[in-house]
């Protein structure tokens, strides 16, 4: 399919149709598919395709009051809501989930930004578990402010996870009891680093402050692994995600000047 799905920080999921003879001075136009009336006032934040299922799942956050988050998924054909699971409430500690993965079962990982966590959801949106560990907290308390955030999953049956203030990625092996390992980076640290897309298995790319994109590489298993390669993007937004389509990289560049128009600033990362 030649288009880009994104989300929105008023909530909701918008989808980019990229037409054949398109050239760069056109402005492409987003198309709202998803929007909740039950859901106003959140914000739609990361979101994973599980093309095997034909779904798309979105995590849900009360972005400012962190008092709400949840994962929703949709169909891809119809876009009707399969399912809306509530992760924590007004009555939990703050939370806000930020992002999403999905491994090959169909279950869900979800990030909890704002209180160090991950929620495993299951295939039909029940809450099967959360995961908690020390190297999910930082010892200075001010990097713990932006915690867990952008997630991918290996096909080799692990999850890795970017710490945004702590700038470190870790390894979440599903198949020793979700054991979770510091993996040792050379030519850190990924400060501010935010959405995680994988290009091989062995190849990361980071969408993060600035430079925007850092394209991170590792030979055995991502035990250890090294920034290769750095992307500089326009200098008044931030990436916030990465996404790759046709072998290329893209970054989005949502926050920054121009907020809070929907516009999203998608820039090929060129490797």
């Amino acid at each position: 399919s030649r288009s880009f799905l994104v989300t929105f920080l008023e909530g909701g999921v918008g989808e980019i149709h990229v037409p054949q003879n398109y050239t760069r001075d056109v402005v492409l136009k987003e198309v709202t598919v998803v929007k909740d009336s039950d859901l106003t006032g959140n914000a739609s934040l990361g979101l994973a395709l599980d093309r095997p299922r034909n779904r798309l799942l979105v995590a849900v956050a009360d972005m400012f009051g962190n008092r709400y988050s949840a994962l929703a998924a949709y169909d891809l054909s119809t876009w009707k809501r399969l399912f809306l699971t509530k992760l924590s409430g007004s009555g939990d500690e703050k939370s806000l989930a930020d992002d999403v993965a999905v491994d090959a079962d169909g279950n869900a990982y979800v990030t909890d930004v704002k209180g160090s966590k991950l929620w495993k959801v299951g295939v039909d949106g029940e809450i099967l578990s959360t995961l908690t560990n020390p190297l999910f907290t930082p010892k200075e308390w001010y990097k713990s402010l932006a915690g867990l955030s952008g997630i991918v999953y290996h096909p080799d049956g692990y999850l890795i996870v970017i710490h945004t203030l702590g700038g470190y990625l870790l390894k979440i092996d599903l198949a020793k009891g979700d054991e979770v390992k510091l993996i040792e980076l050379a030519g850190g640290p990924l400060s501010f680093g935010d959405g995680l897309e994988l290009i091989s298995p062995t190849k990361l790319v980071v969408a993060a402050g600035n430079p925007s994109g850092r394209l991170v590489e590792s030979t055995d298993g991502w035990e250890t692994a090294s920034v290769v390669a750095k992307f500089k993007g326009p200098m008044h937004r931030f990436a916030t995600a990465a996404t790759v389509k046709d072998g290329k990289v893209y970054l989005n560049h949502m926050v920054g000047m121009g907020y809070p128009k929907k516009t999203h600033a998608l820039v090929e990362f060129v490797l």
